[in-house]
């Protein structure tokens, strides 16, 4: 039952992870440059979950704990997404995507070198279709290659972030490390954002995307991706991470019209694959 509530909050994670890109196309429609909009995404998220942290009377982290999580959200969020939004400068977004969705295989070779992980038949046949539909789905380009050594860049981070979340979510909650992650990134981008000054929405249209970027596209995936990590490993969540631009293509095609092309909704099919086969081994073990 604990793997089965695993998957279930890591894909409710993955599905909301993939509203962020639709919300910040309508962002940045309304005037809000990336600082501006990273900074309004994380502090209220952090002050909401401080909330909840003090209505729940969870204590503060503390030590070395506390220090993790400042590096989760202070480094590990604010690096990889600098470097995946740099990196689109300089290559397509399509290439940007894929090379960071390589992530999942960086986590299960950390999670085999550090943690003793078993990587079986299964998780690296998973692995391997789930990168397969990936490439289908997000429609690869061009690029230079500093474009290419950012985004991979961007997936090496995310995946230190993960190795480093599976430690510490053994030793306190998701509101606990929610409130330091959200709280630690909007701190760096708070800054960034008085270096290059604020861009705030410039219509209530704005600010409803920004509430519907801070509760959906960032507490809701962040506390249940937490959540599921501590249930189901790193390597599962990570691969079970590929729903997230299926559901980017998919709410894509519903609100600005584009086109679901045969390729690409094979490639949405492939990643479903994985997911039942994964699934379905998880749950074979839990009965």
């Amino acid at each position: 039952m604990k793997k089965i509530t695993g998957i279930l909050l890591i894909a409710i994670s993955s599905a909301s992870f993939g509203t962020l890109a639709i919300f910040g196309r309508f962002a940045y429609q309304d005037g809000i440059d990336i600082f501006t909009l990273l900074f309004l995404r994380f502090m209220p998220a952090a002050s909401f979950m401080a909330l909840i942290l003090i209505l729940r009377k969870e204590h503060f982290p503390r030590g070395r704990i506390l220090a993790q999580l400042i590096g989760m959200g202070a480094l590990g969020y604010v690096g990889q997404s600098y470097a995946y939004l740099t990196a689109t400068k300089f290559a397509s977004p399509g290439l940007v995507a894929l090379l960071l969705y390589l992530y999942p295989f960086f986590v299960a070779i950390l999670s085999v070198i550090f943690l003793h992980e078993s990587l079986t038949r299964v998780k690296v046949l998973a692995l391997v279709i789930a990168f397969a539909g990936t490439l289908l789905t997000v429609g690869p380009g061009g690029g230079q290659l500093k474009g290419i050594l950012l985004a991979i860049s961007a997936g090496v981070i995310y995946s230190i972030y993960i190795m480093v979340g599976t430690n510490v979510m053994k030793h306190v909650s998701a509101v606990q490390s929610s409130t330091v992650i959200f709280g630690s990134a909007g701190i760096v981008y708070g800054f960034l954002t008085v270096l290059n000054g604020a861009h705030l929405p410039a219509s209530n249209q704005g600010w409803l995307t920004v509430v519907g970027i801070i509760v959906i596209s960032t507490i809701i995936p962040v506390v249940t991706f937490l959540m599921g990590l501590e249930r189901i490993g790193p390597t599962n969540a990570a691969m079970l991470s590929t729903l997230e631009p299926v559901v980017t293509v998919l709410l894509a095609a519903w609100l600005f019209g584009e086109k679901l092309l045969p390729v690409v909704l094979l490639g949405g099919a492939l990643i479903l694959i994985a997911v039942i086969l994964l699934t379905r081994t998880e749950i074979g073990q839990t009965e």
